[in-house]
């Protein structure tokens, strides 16, 4: 799949099949459902690509002190850019 693709699956009323669920949950934060988003992100903390998207996510829901929290567990930078430029960082890197 690629990103304009993926991208053009917004438009369903559900996700794509077959996709991971890492984009699956940026998939639902896209549809502005943080909540199923972030589900499953906290289905499997302790995996660095999921505590990545946790971040991510805090970020999202404007709490910058979790989020910090979260980016540190998955061992990775704050991320610097805008919100959707995180966003697009992360379905590129995931497909």
């Amino acid at each position: 799949m690629t990103y304009d693709q993926f991208t053009g699956s917004l438009t369903q009323s559900t996700p794509p099949n077959g996709i991971s669920d890492l984009l699956e949950a940026l998939w639902y934060d896209a549809k502005n459902d943080w909540e199923a988003a972030h589900n499953i992100a906290q289905s499997k903390e302790g995996t660095r690509s999921y505590d990545r998207l946790h971040a991510y996510l805090h970020r999202v829901e404007g709490d910058t002190f979790n989020a910090g929290y979260w980016y540190r567990r998955a061992g990775s930078e704050v991320f610097k850019g805008s919100l959707q430029e995180e966003w697009k960082h992360l379905v590129q890197s995931l497909l």
